[in-house]
C-alpha cells in the first residue's frame, strides 16, 4: 500500500509553548482516533485547539489525498515559539517589570495509506450496475405504457 502525508498548521496560538508541549508529547505517534480521545479526556486548556487541529488535518488527508481515516497516524508534531507580547506591571519605587504573554506555532504531519484504485474500480462498477438496473426498469415501464396506448 502506498502511504502519503497530510499537514496542518496552527499559528499564533495564545498559549505558552511549554504548556502545549505537555499534551503534544502525550499524543505523538498515536493514531488520530486515539489521540483525539486522549485529548478530549485531558483537563488542559491546550487540548481544545489541538483536537481542532487534528480534525482539520484528518479532513485534509481524506479530502486532498484520499487517505483512509482508520490508517492515519501522527508522524510528526512540533511546537515552536511564536511572538511574545510584552506588557508592563508597575512595581514599588517607580519600577516596572515585564509580563511576557507567549504564543506558539504547531506543525502537524499525519501519515496514512491511500485508497487503492481497485477499491475505486469496485465502487464505480457497483454504481454502474445500479444505474443500468434503474434505466432498464424505466424502459420496461415505458414499453408497457406504449402497449396500453395502442390498444
Amino acid at each position: 500500500m502506498e502511504t502519503k502525508q497530510a499537514t496542518a498548521k496552527l499559528r499564533h496560538l495564545r498559549l505558552a509553548p511549554r504548556k502545549v508541549r505537555l499534551l503534544v508529547d502525550l499524543v505523538r505517534g498515536l493514531s488520530v482516533v486515539k489521540a483525539i480521545q486522549q485529548l478530549e479526556n485531558s483537563g488542559k486548556q491546550a487540548s481544545r485547539p489541538l483536537v481542532k487541529l487534528l480534525q482539520s488535518a484528518a479532513a485534509n488527508a481524506q479530502h486532498n489525498h484520499k487517505i483512509k481515516e482508520e490508517t492515519l497516524v501522527i508522524k510528526k508534531i512540533t511546537v515552536d515559539d511564536g511572538a511574545i507580547l510584552y506588557r508592563w506591571l508597575p512595581k514599588a519605587m517607580g519600577r516596572a517589570t515585564p509580563i511576557r504573554h507567549r504564543s506558539c506555532h504547531i506543525d502537524l504531519v499525519l501519515e496514512g495509506e491511500v485508497e487503492t484504485k481497485e477499491v475505486k474500480k469496485k465502487e464505480i462498477k457497483e454504481k454502474e450496475t445500479k444505474e443500468t438496473k434503474a434505466t432498464t426498469g424505466e424502459k420496461k415501464k415505458t414499453t408497457k405504457v406504449k402497449e396500453e396506448k395502442t390498444k
